[in-house]
């Protein structure tokens, strides 16, 4: 499973219109940390299929989604709820703290 791709002209029906939670990975091609991250993107993205959607979104490529939530370092993971970012996280970490810290954001932001 590859997670699908958003871009500037995308972003708002596949992100900030879905009713799932989406977490979106802002990366570049030129970022090692950013490759470092998908194997474990990818595995979130087939656990959670039913609750979590995953997205990315390659910052050069789409300068303007990237400058409206003031993503200065790669990778960025923000999730967003209902149209909204609720958590944000910069660069690359092991799968289990990822996980939690997943878990933490969406159990504080289902109000």
């Amino acid at each position: 499973m590859s997670l699908s791709v958003v871009n500037d002209e995308t972003f708002r029906e596949l992100v900030l219109e879905q009713e799932k939670p989406v977490l979106v990975d802002f990366w570049a091609q030129w970022c090692p940390p950013c490759h470092m991250i998908v194997p474990v993107l990818t595995e979130i993205a087939e656990e959670r299929a039913g609750s979590l959607i995953i997205r990315k979104l390659n910052s050069d490529e789409n300068p303007l989604t990237a400058r409206d939530y003031q993503v200065m370092s790669l990778p960025t993971l923000i999730l967003f709820r209902n149209g909204s970012p609720v958590w944000t996280t910069v660069g690359a970490r092991p799968k289990a703290r990822l996980l939690a810290d997943l878990d933490a954001a969406l159990a504080t932001a289902t109000v």
